[in-house]
């Protein structure tokens, strides 16, 4: 399953007006992962535009008290937990299956989807399958299986609109411009919390200093990945299945005060940015609105002088080989995005847990690259596979070394 970065496709992030959708009436909404850091950002917009959508099912994976207060407040009627515990209300749905079904539920227009990790494929594809608009916060979901996400959309008629502020900026700078206008894309990284580290003192760096993120409040994995600047490789592959842009016309800036969240550069040399606050819920609003916009006053006013200096610097690609390694992935397509996907999720777990250093995340990554990842990777199941390999080979790896593994073991 590969796709070619030869030319410019279309994106299928082309949605229709929500005026022709019916925007006069509420739209139903889904919010899968409520009870995470997305999730919440999500209802706080949700609660404002209560005249625009009323939600219709919440999910989330073993947070149940914070996700019985959700749905008490919203007059929630389907609620689901992943992982069952004792004290849960009866009539709730329990298992992986409830994403599936909250995100094809008939009263349902809006699936946002912000599940961590590769959990959130299944309710992607079928909520594109069952026309739904996808707001996309599980970028994991287009890394794993970019073709047969986009093919899901095409096939079933759903349209997926990025939350990811980076591809939110995108989104709004590209309008209804055709991508062969497009000439490069340009996100930006805040640099994460090890930004001014030295090479060396890197390979002492804490689980507490990995957490330390300068200017976005973020889920744990999300905060080690913007730290080691996975999440941004994540991103440039999702970028590449969003606006069909080619790998060579995608590029990573760092930009510390996160205010500017993507350029987008036009054939005829014009560059366009989109600027806002480091905050999360106006990308959700405009997920749920594309192309229309809502009025909100619950959004932080935008001052240029209190946001100023803003500063860019190049990636020390060196000290954080991660990045380089996803882009290669995707640009090696097949079952190479998913191992380095999965590689790493199973990396930051195990670097939570104390038990791989932080520098080992990088290679264990490049391991699992190097040994499965030219899998095959023609359906579903192969990528399942191939997940379920590359979470075995990192676990192998840190099983044999007996210790923290470093960059330099």
């Amino acid at each position: 399953m590969r796709h070619s970065s030869s030319g410019v496709g279309p994106a299928p992030t082309i949605a229709r007006s929500l005026v022709a959708r019916g925007l006069d009436s509420p739209r139903g909404v889904a919010v899968l992962g409520s009870t995470g850091s997305i999730g919440t950002t999500a209802l706080r917009v949700l609660d404002r535009q209560r005249k625009s959508f009323r939600i219709e099912a919440l999910t989330a994976f073993e947070n149940a008290a914070l996700l019985e207060e959700q749905a008490r407040r919203f007059e929630v009627r389907y609620v689901g937990l992943v992982r069952e515990g004792r004290h849960r209300p009866t009539d709730w749905r329990t298992g992986v299956s409830c994403l599936v079904d909250a995100a094809t539920l008939p009263e349902v227009d809006i699936v946002l989807n912000a599940v961590v990790g590769a959990a959130g494929l299944d309710a992607t594809l079928a909520g594109l399958r069952a026309g739904k608009r996808v707001a996309l916060a599980n970028k994991e979901t287009l890394v794993v299986a970019g073709e047969l996400v986009t093919r899901a959309a095409r096939e079933g008629g759903g349209e997926i609109v990025p939350v990811d502020s980076e591809h939110s900026a995108i989104l709004q700078c590209i309008g209804h411009r055709p991508g062969v206008e497009v000439r490069r894309l340009i996100l930006t990284a805040s640099g994460g919390p090890f930004r001014g580290w030295s090479r060396d003192r890197l390979e002492h760096a804490t689980v507490a200093d990995a957490l330390q993120h300068p200017t976005w409040q973020m889920g744990r994995k999300i905060t080690v990945d913007s730290a080691t600047l996975v999440n941004k490789a994540l991103e440039v592959i999702e970028a590449h299945f969003l606006f069909g842009v080619p790998y060579d016309r995608i590029e990573v800036v760092v930009h510390p005060q996160s205010i500017v969240h993507s350029f987008v550069e036009f054939i005829d040399g014009s560059v366009l940015a989109q600027v806002g606050l480091p905050s999360m819920e106006l990308p959700v609003l405009y997920a749920l609105t594309h192309p229309d916009r809502l009025s909100d006053d619950g959004i932080v006013p935008f001052d240029p002088v209190r946001a100023s200096p803003l500063t860019f610097e190049r990636v020390r690609s060196e000290d954080f080989p991660a990045l380089a390694l996803g882009i290669a992935a995707g640009r090696q397509g097949g079952a190479a995005p998913a191992v380095f996907n999965a590689a790493n999720e199973e990396a930051v777990a195990l670097f939570l847990e104390g038990g791989l250093g932080f520098g080992g995340i990088a290679k264990a990554i490049e391991s699992a690259l190097t040994t499965i990842g030219s899998l095959p990777a023609g359906d579903r199941a192969s990528l399942l596979e191939a997940d379920a390999r590359a979470r075995a080979h990192v676990q192998g790896l840190a099983h044999r070394s007996g210790r923290p593994v470093s960059s330099n073991s």
